[in-house]
């Protein structure tokens, strides 16, 4: 018995054995790879370890927002022009061609913000050289509800569509800007057929130049926060010149030529005001700081223009009018357009004071001087305004003087990038303007028949009256 149970013994201790040999080998290889060190890492991995976090983009952020308020900008910019601009015109001529007036507001607007997005975005901001882009987005290709755009701000994005949109709304209202200058007078189908040349060639390679990476004003750090520029210089410059191509008006100089409805014209100014926070503000891409500083900008530029127009027609004609101090809101806020993103508000004040006093002058003394019909002072108030807030923008931007621009910012180098701005826009412009007047003319004729115009272009050209049959 003991000899059995020995036995027994001896199996169960080999089997024992056994087992624990087995696990022992089935463990084993796990039990290597914990005790192994881990393989030496190349310089090269390293290097790709450490710098990897800081080469790493950062994810975009799309703030609700900036989104918005770029749109309510957007929308903003439309009250500028339908109705703000409209009526703003359409008080200061006769009658008989308010609705004229309107109608080329309206369908020229309409027209360049169509053109914008088949062909205008894509040659202003699709990359290109340092005067024009490409046509990588001809037609809005590639463009959809997930790209997006740049703002001010490293990694914060808009939605590519908000972009496109609210630079529609600067190349339509520029346009729109330009028919006070030869209103009552020049045929619908010309002013249409000047406006797309003069925004093929003229309007988008200066959007370019200015706004886009790499054009030729931009890389030289030209200030130009909302467009005196590319905006208001631009259509006054295109308007005198087809102020001069369409000649005077019957009757100017030797009879008086008074607005029709003062009080059209006031609304306008007021809508116009309003609109222009979003043209100004708006510029700013976000929802910020900066776009508050553009927002009181505007706000008292435009009140210091229509005290200094007001009491500067007190003081030489012995009362202030309503059209003057209309008149002296859109020069302020002309004036303060390519400034209101880098002065201060005191800055702010002196630049809409300085553009309404010569814009004063303009409308009065230099208009004389160039001998055109400039039916509602286009130039006068846009590029003359244009012109002083483009320059004041070197000056007023400097910290010492309440701007944002300090370290080793020159006020004299600045106003010499503005002014190299100011004369590319009038010589471009002006040249663009002549060429495009030239080839409207040789397809339309440029100007209504004497009989149409004494009558008015309402019933003349669009078969329609604005007070009663």
């Amino acid at each position: 018995m003991n000899g059995s149970l020995l036995s027994r013994c001896k199996h169960r201790f080999h089997t024992l054995c056994f087992v624990l040999l087995s696990c022992l080998v089935v463990a084993a290889p796990g039990l290597a790879l914990a005790q192994d060190p881990p393989p030496a890492e190349t310089p090269a991995a390293a290097a790709a370890r450490v710098e990897a976090p800081a080469t790493a983009a950062p994810t975009p952020v799309v703030d609700k927002g900036d989104v918005a308020w770029m749109l309510t900008s957007t929308l903003l910019v439309l009250l500028m022009t339908v109705p703000g601009l409209a009526l703003f015109y359409g008080g200061m001529v006769r009658s008989k061609n308010v609705l004229s007036v309107f109608l080329q507001v309206l369908v020229v607007f309409s027209l360049l913000v169509v053109l914008w997005v088949v062909y205008g975005y894509s040659l202003a901001f699709a990359g290109g050289n340092a005067w024009i882009g490409t046509f990588d987005k001809l037609l809005l290709a590639g463009v959809t509800p997930d790209t997006l755009a740049d703002t001010f701000s490293a990694g914060f994005k808009l939605p590519e569509y908000v972009f496109v949109a609210f630079q529609s709304t600067f190349a339509g209202i520029t346009g729109a800007l330009i028919v006070g200058a030869f209103a009552e007078r020049m045929k619908f189908a010309a002013v249409l057929l000047f406006s797309v040349l003069w925004f093929t060639f003229g309007y988008l390679p200066l959007a370019h130049m200015v706004w886009a990476a790499g054009g030729f004003l931009f890389d030289k750090g030209a200030l130009d926060f909302a467009g005196g520029t590319v905006v208001h210089i631009n259509a006054g410059v295109a308007g005198l010149v087809g102020a001069y191509f369409v000649g005077k008006r019957l009757g100017y100089g030797k009879e008086a030529i008074k607005p029709h409805n003062v009080p059209f014209t006031l609304i306008g100014a007021s809508l116009l005001w309003v609109g222009w926070f979003g043209f100004n503000a708006g510029s700013n891409l976000e929802a910020n700081g900066g776009a508050a500083l553009a927002f009181i900008n505007t706000l008292l530029a435009t009140a210091a223009a229509v005290l200094g127009w007001s009491l500067i027609e007190a003081i030489t004609k012995g009362k202030p009018s309503a059209i003057g101090a209309a008149s002296g809101a859109v020069a302020g806020l002309v004036g303060i357009t390519p400034a209101c993103g880098t002065v201060g508000p005191f800055g702010a004040i002196a630049i809409g004071f300085v553009a309404s006093a010569l814009c004063v002058w303009g409308v009065t003394g230099l208009k004389r001087l160039l001998g055109a019909d400039d039916s509602l002072d286009v130039f006068g108030v846009h590029g003359i305004g244009g012109i002083v807030g483009a320059i004041l923008t070197g000056v007023f931007s400097a910290a010492s003087l309440g701007g944002i621009k300090g370290g080793d910012y020159s006020i004299a180098s600045q106003v010499g990038v503005q002014a190299l701005g100011v004369i590319i826009t009038i010589v471009w412009i002006g040249v663009v303007s002549i060429v495009s007047f030239g080839i409207a003319r040789l397809v339309f004729g440029l100007r209504v028949g004497e009989d149409e115009e004494r009558e008015g272009l309402d019933i003349t050209s669009h078969g329609e009256s604005a007070y009663g049959p």
